[in-house]
């Protein structure tokens, strides 16, 4: 699994091990209740320092049908409160979970991990080969909470119901924070068509960041020019400090990209993802703030690039709802064949609307989302394996596609958007 190999598409910088928890609102229900929480102690923001302060994080998102990451103050929070539930364990981390998709698709990938230990080794794609600033085994499991639309929690004063189904995560994860960049990196980069850059959202040391930053940079050099660079924000757990990543970043990011929930904290209000104006406006603000050459942001309803490459990676947008969509009706056990199927699904017409009318009005490239109706949605890893699915267009890296159905995806990317 490890060592340095010809695959051409190196995805990074960190992995993570995943608690997903089964979702049962009864358990949660008795947790609230046995913590005494009421409703308007429900926020986002506080400070994650124990179990109950976790629950109270987790029924704001849900009251809000909100998504995101934050910080526990231990791992040992996250150890305890899965233990109410069934939890499964898995990969995360956006070169990971990206990575798998592709490995779906029949498209071998580096992953730079800057952790491992044996459930990374057991659970890991056998195309992916590694390369790690890892010097030992270590396990800081992220907790990952999917709740579905509708979900309904009792309070000592009232309940919450969730208006959309989201997923949330937790984590403590020092190796992550730290982000080591592995010395053979740049060995790596050097025959790479393709780097996905994500993970500095977990650290928060500004002084560490910048020490990183310049690793990274170091290592970029070897990058072959014509490479595209496609940059993920994730969400910062310090949000001042992706001003840092962007100004020694920007000029060699290609594509930036973000989800609604990223899109949104940055502009500081909220977004209606189906108001035209509204994303017009909103995407025209981000823009600003973040003047990439191609500024991806990816929703429910839509994927719109903006800026003045944004155009060039129509093909991408649609390889990337096509296989994120994929993903949220069957999960990891999609497969290539499963895009041909996922092609034949009507476009969100609200999504359609909002696609017509930014590119009407800014230099930009959209898609509208697929309409998936299923009983039981993945919700978890969605806008990392829409990531995935941007980068099996990379021209090089789709001819490295073992399943002609992946073509056959790409051959009418254009149409029906």
């Amino acid at each position: 699994m490890t060592g340095v190999m010809a695959h051409d598409l190196v995805l990074g910088l960190g992995g993570t091990v995943d608690y997903e928890i089964r979702w049962d609102a009864e358990v949660l229900t008795a947790l609230a209740r046995g913590h005494g929480i009421r409703f308007d102690e429900l926020t986002t923001t506080t400070p994650i320092i124990d179990e109950r302060a976790l629950v109270v994080t987790v029924l704001a998102f849900l009251a809000a049908g909100g998504g995101g990451e934050r910080f526990v103050l231990s791992s040992e929070i996250v150890e305890a409160f899965s233990r109410h539930f069934d939890t499964r364990i898995t990969l995360g981390g956006t070169g990971v979970r990206a990575g798998i998709a592709l490995d779906r698709i029949g498209v071998p990938t580096v992953q730079h991990l800057v952790s491992i230990d044996d459930n990374v080794r057991r659970l890991l794609p056998a195309s992916m080969r590694v390369v790690s600033s890892a010097t030992r085994d270590t396990l800081d499991p992220h907790l990952i909470v999917q709740y579905p639309e509708g979900a309904t929690v009792r309070l000592a004063d009232g309940q919450v119901t969730a208006p959309a189904s989201n997923r949330i995560i937790f984590a403590n994860d020092a190796p992550n924070r730290e982000m080591a960049i592995a010395a053979d990196l740049g060995e790596a980069l050097a025959q790479a068509s393709a780097f996905l850059v994500s993970g500095f959202n977990t650290m928060q040391d500004a002084e560490l960041l910048e020490r990183r930053l310049v690793d990274l940079a170091h290592a970029m050099r070897r990058l072959p020019t014509e490479a595209l660079v496609y940059y993920e924000d994730a969400g910062f757990y310090r949000r001042e400090l992706s001003v840092r990543v962007r100004r020694r970043l920007l000029d060699r990011i290609d594509v930036y990209g973000m989800n609604e929930d990223e899109l949104q904290e940055y502009l500081d209000r909220p977004v209606d993802l189906l108001a035209p104006d509204d994303v017009v406006a909103a995407l025209a603000e981000v823009h600003r703030i973040i003047p990439a050459r191609a500024l991806v942001v990816h929703t429910k309803y839509w994927a719109i690039a903006v800026g003045p490459a944004a155009a060039r990676h129509r093909v991408a947008l649609e390889s990337a709802v096509r296989t994120a969509a994929t993903r949220y009706r069957l999960g990891d056990a999609c497969t290539a064949g499963d895009l041909d199927e996922t092609a034949r699904l009507p476009r969100h017409e609200g999504g359609r609307a909002v696609v017509s009318a930014v590119e009407r009005v800014l230099p930009s490239a959209g898609v509208a989302a697929h309409v998936v109706d299923t009983a039981h949605p993945t919700t978890i890893g969605l806008g990392d394996t829409f990531v995935g699915g941007f980068l099996a267009a990379v021209p090089s890296a789709a001819r490295l596609a073992t399943a002609a159905s992946l073509e056959r995806a790409l051959d009418a990317a254009c149409a029906g958007r």
